[in-house]
């Protein structure tokens, strides 16, 4: 397999907050927030892939600032880590003030997906092209988290 630039499969995704996405006091629920994040690392595994892919796991949400109702949700996805049949995909997400235009950093995570063949069976990705010592230092937090995950106890 011919190895692929993060930039290949790259997204943005966008939402406005609606009141069904919020709480009673005009706060997104944060499990919308990761339905949104999953999407778009499920988008970004699945074009480095090019195979169907789930979520293995979730890593460090990190909640910096509250969402609210009227909101634009702006979700940015990379492919940070390849493995034999696993990919890392770190999810940044900004929020706009469409009020003002004023955006602001507000949620960050790391997920784990598996690409998977036609039976269903975890099967071989791409190895991710390095082109920068960014991504390359990425790349290696990435093994070590993973690594880590690996050593706890089920």
């Amino acid at each position: 397999m011919h190895p692929k630039p993060a930039s290949a499969s790259r997204v943005t995704m966008t939402e406005v907050v609606l009141l069904t996405h919020a709480n009673s006091a005009g706060n997104m629920h944060g499990g919308e927030l990761m339905k949104i994040m999953d999407s778009a690392a499920g988008v970004v595994a699945k074009r480095h892939s090019n195979r169907n892919v789930v979520t293995a796991s979730v890593d460090r949400l990190i909640f910096k600032e509250p969402i609210l109702i009227g909101n634009l949700v702006l979700c940015d996805a990379e492919i940070i880590y390849t493995g034999r049949t696993s990919m890392e995909i770190y999810v940044t997400v900004r929020v706009e003030d469409l009020n003002t235009g004023e955006v602001k950093p507000a949620l960050e995570g790391y997920f784990v997906m598996v690409a998977l063949d036609r039976s269903g069976k975890p099967t071989n990705v791409p190895p991710l092209e390095i082109e920068t010592s960014e991504q390359q230092q990425r790349f290696e937090e990435a093994r070590q988290r993973l690594e880590r995950m690996k050593e706890r106890p089920s």
